[in-house]
């Protein structure tokens, strides 16, 4: 316990899955958290449980995907707490299908692109202006194996293999400073948006070519999986890292 005291975190997507997850267990290790997501109501769900805990949080609606939504967020957390610690650019979504590169559409791009890698872009712009003013900071990207490998559908893969390049832009531009960047990048986990994907609606081609590089049958990770990693590269602990992609995936990729 304590391992975050004093620490302001902004987590996106904290409504579910591994933002709620990392939300709770950021509160109970001392930090004060801001959590956003576009469904007010559910954020207020998640809220609750953290007072339930003692913790103190901000519930924001954002959609991240948009600028005035984005400075909105980081405005109001660092007027309710005075500063910001720690970035967690968890917000995501799926393209229906794991449309493979002759499938997907312009809506899908507009979609995926918009929330995974715009919307990280815009959180970090933010933060980081925010986080130079103290020389201090940890911004950690929830990316994925998709983007690592190529593993999923060709909006989705892009979508995350550029939130990679963020990360070791961001990582290389301020090298030295105490702010610090790094991106995890775990296989399925069990979420609400990733359980409730039709199977039928998924490329039978496109699943044909995953099973070759990856081994499906390995356990898939759970919010409280990523949410462990995510405190340790938000904590003091892992000051030392930065720039690194870190892949969970319990193996399913060597």
């Amino acid at each position: 316990m304590g391992r975050l005291d004093g620490k302001v975190a902004i987590i996106t997507g904290g409504n579910s899955g591994v933002g709620a997850a990392t939300a709770e267990l950021f509160a109970k290790e001392g930090a004060k958290v801001v959590i956003s997501a576009r469904r007010l109501p559910q954020l207020e769900e998640v809220a609750e449980k953290i007072k339930a805990i003692g913790g103190e949080v901000l519930a924001v609606p954002t959609d991240v995907s948009k600028v005035e939504d984005v400075e909105n967020l980081v405005a109001k957390a660092v007027e309710a707490f005075g500063k910001i610690d720690i970035l967690v650019n968890n917000a995501g979504v799926l393209e229906a299908g794991l449309k493979p590169i002759e499938c997907f559409t312009e809506e899908d791009l507009e979609l995926v692109w918009g929330v995974n890698t715009k919307g990280c872009l815009y959180c970090t712009r933010a933060v980081v202006k925010e986080m130079m003013k103290n020389n201090s900071g940890s911004i950690i990207n929830l990316d994925s194996v998709a983007g690592h490998f190529g593993t999923g559908g060709a909006s989705y893969v892009t979508s995350k293999a550029a939130v990679i390049g963020l990360t070791k832009h961001t990582a290389i531009r301020f090298s030295g400073t105490g702010i610090r960047c790094n991106s995890v990048n775990p296989s399925t986990i069990a979420t609400p948006m990733t359980m409730t994907t039709d199977p039928a609606s998924l490329n039978p081609d496109m699943i044909g070519q995953m099973r070759k590089h990856m081994n499906l049958s390995v356990p898939i990770c759970m919010p409280a999986d990523v949410a462990n990693i995510l405190l340790f590269l938000a904590s003091d602990e892992s000051r030392a890292i930065t720039g690194q992609v870190l892949v969970a995936d319990f193996g399913a990729t060597l």
